[in-house]
C-alpha cells in the first residue's frame, strides 16, 4: 500500500488548510485511514482517523476545528483544518492500517510522506 499526501503549506493564525491522501496498491483490506503529526522535539501524535465503518477519532486538541472525511470510491482521506493555531505547526503524515495482521498479531500499518503545515502569527 502506498499513500500519497498533498496539501499543507503556510497559513496565518485562524486560517484554513486542507490535506488530502490517496491510497494505492493492495487497498482492499484497509481499515483506518487518517493523519498523525509530529512537531519538532515532540513525539508523533494522532490527529484524526476514520475507520472503514466511518467511526472517527480526533485528538482533543483539534476537536471542533478539524474534520476528517473519506471517499472509499476514490481511496482518499482528507483533513479540513480550520481556525489553525501556532501549535498546529508540524509535519503531518497520512496513515492507514489493515484488517490483516502480521506475525506479531498487529495490523499492518502504512505511512505516507510527511507534509509540512506552518501556522504563523
Amino acid at each position: 500500500v502506498q499513500l500519497q499526501a498533498s496539501g499543507g503549506g503556510q497559513v496565518q493564525v485562524g486560517g484554513s488548510l486542507k490535506l488530502a491522501c490517496t491510497a494505492s496498491g493492495k487497498i482492499f483490506s484497509l481499515n483506518r485511514m487518517g493523519w498523525y503529526r509530529q512537531a519538532p522535539g515532540n513525539q508523533r501524535e494522532m490527529v484524526a482517523t476514520m475507520a472503514s465503518s466511518n467511526n472517527t477519532n480526533y485528538a482533543d486538541s483539534v476537536k471542533g476545528r478539524f474534520t476528517i472525511s473519506r471517499d472509499n470510491t476514490k481511496n482518499t482521506v482528507t483533513l479540513q483544518m480550520n481556525n489553525l493555531k501556532p501549535e498546529d505547526t508540524a509535519v503531518y503524515y497520512c496513515y492507514a492500517d489493515d484488517w490483516r495482521v502480521g506475525r506479531n498479531l498487529k495490523p499492518y500499518e502504512y505511512w505516507g510522506q510527511g507534509t509540512l503545515v506552518t501556522v504563523s502569527s
